[in-house]
């Protein structure tokens, strides 16, 4: 593993812990309803109803990942400044929303986001249709 690879790992392990940490801190992962963990109900539901809740949890987290996306979009489209960070662009704010919701989930399912990233990099690195001819041809990606 090269030492950019590594960095990005490293990277992306760190901010997926603070993101998730503060998640859990903040009672994101509890609900008080059903006086219920919900990280402990995704990774070990009981039941298949248990099972079926865990997945629309998931779903709903990246639905509300989408949303801080959709905000951002937004945004840009309106050239708004944030809202609650006054001082910085709306679409910059809401991205990095986005950016913790999805850290905060990989945090909640265990997996190696910073690892993905790194591996995903190197392989868009080398794919054809990433080239800048390719995309400069008849029919290549235009963004």
């Amino acid at each position: 593993m090269n030492h950019e690879a590594l960095d990005i790992r490293m990277a992306g392990a760190c901010l997926q812990k603070l993101c998730h940490n503060a998640s859990v801190k903040a009672g994101w992962w509890y609900d008080n309803k059903m006086d219920r963990d919900l990280i402990d109900l995704i990774k070990s539901p009981q039941s298949p109803i248990e099972a079926r809740l865990a997945k629309a949890l998931v779903a709903e987290k990246l639905c509300l990942t989408h949303s801080e996306v959709s905000e951002g979009m937004e945004g840009h489209r309106k050239s708004l400044p944030d809202d609650k960070l006054t001082h910085r662009p709306m679409l910059e704010v809401e991205l990095a929303d986005a950016v913790i919701r999805i850290a905060d989930l990989a945090g909640a399912l265990d997996m190696d986001l910073g690892g993905a990233i790194a591996e995903k990099m190197e392989f868009n690195r080398t794919r054809a249709d990433h080239q800048p001819a390719a995309r400069a041809a008849a029919g290549g990606k235009a963004y």
